[in-house]
């Protein structure tokens, strides 16, 4: 997932070098949504790794 979301990255980068406004803010938009969505599911498989050291 965070390679789908560095992807998108590099996909607004691109647009915005060549002046596509609109594809350059859709693309960092959903690359936005995916970073945090990967950064949300890290710290739930780090809760869930502890809650499972703990018993």
């Amino acid at each position: 997932m965070l390679y789908w979301a560095a992807v998108f990255l590099v996909i607004a980068l691109v647009a915005g070098l060549f002046g596509f406004g609109n594809i350059m803010a859709g693309a960092a938009g959903i690359a936005q949504i995916l970073f945090f969505v990967f950064l949300v599911l890290f710290v739930l498989s780090l809760l869930a790794q502890l809650m499972r050291r703990t018993t």
